[in-house]
């Protein structure tokens, strides 16, 4: 135990004498990811709150077809402006988010009692900028229609609700911290990709380095026994881990609750409580983590090796994060088993205020901790060849 002590100390020793590899794991990644997160969130719910509150400008072509309909459009509050000549060429330039195009038989059509055309003209391939505009120019359409319907059933004795055989309720069961889910989905990725470029460097210098800089070979050659060399070695680098780790915690903490979800009707809670309890989720797999770059780091034959090898290894967090974007499904006990999958829908359940049971947590962390100590035995399995202290 002391042989892992005094290589554990001895490696964070050396790391911390190296400034910048300190700033770029413990400062550039624990912190920027968050940041970048908080910024873009940021702007999208400004920009949400700004399309659904602000005066709605319309381009109306064909306003003299109806002009009941735009004479109500001005009624509710809607800016009607003149449509250009080319419609189609002004939403491809994106010059106009819609535009509402009345047909030239809409009075005709209206007179007969036979359903009035107008278009909505808009890109749909513009959806995340121009979505909120849209919807609220159709629901207008919508509402306008249903109040004309109304009228016309009550002009002919008829009561409003003959033409609605089913009343529709609707009952959201959703809370909004439920709801800021679908707004966190990369969080899980964030935190693992901040606890892995914590451990990164520290793992692949203390072997792939020093076996370069031919320093490992004096190491190994003391009588202390090499499963506790590198078990000294992962300490360090599982603490830098967890040092990022907190740090990008400490960030979510500080800059997420200051987002202005509740105008959009979500709700962020990502105090100290949540953020202890994903530290306690993702402690099992910095762990692992820092147990595999150790591992890699040992098979590796050069610095540049391990790190082309490490680079591909950080593309693993996003995994279970793009399926999940793209097929959705529902939490099975199994799923906790699985590295960054678990943690990932251990994290979403914990954004959502959901309920964790014990069994849950015990899978969870079980599995991880389980796995971590697999890598473990096999990179002190790698530290007992000979041709580890050769330099490549």
């Amino acid at each position: 135990m002391r042989a892992v002590l005094t290589v554990w100390a001895k490696e964070l020793i050396d790391t911390f004498r190296d400034r910048r590899t300190v700033l770029t794991s413990l400062l550039m990644g624990p912190l920027l990811g968050p940041l970048l997160l908080a910024g873009m969130l940021s702007m999208m719910v400004s920009q949400q709150v700004d399309r659904a509150e602000r005066r709605l400008e319309l381009p109306v072509a064909g306003a003299e077809h109806a002009p009941n309909l735009v004479a109500w459009l001005k009624r509710q509050g809607v800016d009607v402006k003149d449509a250009p000549a080319d419609v189609d060429r002004a939403i491809r330039r994106q010059e106009l988010d819609v535009v509402l195009v009345i047909a030239p038989a809409f009075a005709d059509d209206w007179r007969a009692n036979r359903p009035a055309l107008v278009e909505v003209v808009h890109d749909a391939s513009r959806a995340q900028q121009t979505g909120v505009t849209i919807a609220r120019v159709k629901a207008l359409i919508a509402q306008y229609g249903a109040e004309i319907g109304s009228m016309r059933l009550v002009a002919r004795g008829v009561h409003p609700g003959v033409s609605s055989p089913i009343a529709v309720a609707e009952r959201d069961l959703s809370t909004p911290e439920a709801r800021s889910g679908m707004m966190l989905s990369f969080l899980p990725y964030i935190l693992i990709l901040g606890a892995f470029l914590g451990a990164m460097h520290v793992a692949m210098d203390s072997t792939a380095g020093e076996r370069e800089r031919q320093s490992l070979e004096p190491l190994l050659a003391t009588p202390a026994a090499r499963a506790a060399i590198m078990s000294g070695k992962l300490a360090a680098a599982a603490s830098f881990a967890l040092i990022a780790l907190a740090l990008t915690l400490a960030a979510i903490v500080v800059t997420f609750p200051l987002m202005p979800t509740d105008k959009i009707g979500m709700k962020i809670d990502l105090g100290l409580p949540a953020a202890l309890r994903m530290f306690a989720v993702l402690v099992p797999i910095a762990l692992f983590g820092a147990a595999l770059l150790t591992l890699i780091s040992a098979y590796a034959k050069s610095y540049k090796e391990a790190q082309s090898y490490t680079s591909l290894l950080l593309l693993l967090p996003m995994i279970p994060t793009m399926v999940l974007l793209v097929n959705p499904v529902k939490t099975e006990a199994w799923m906790l088993a699985v590295p960054f999958l678990g943690q990932n829908q251990m994290i979403m359940k914990l954004v959502r205020a959901e309920t964790i049971g014990a069994l849950e947590w015990g899978i969870a962390l079980g599995a991880g901790l389980a796995l971590a100590a697999i890598v473990w035995a096999l990179a002190a399995r790698l530290y007992r060849r000979e041709q580890l202290a050769i330099s490549a």
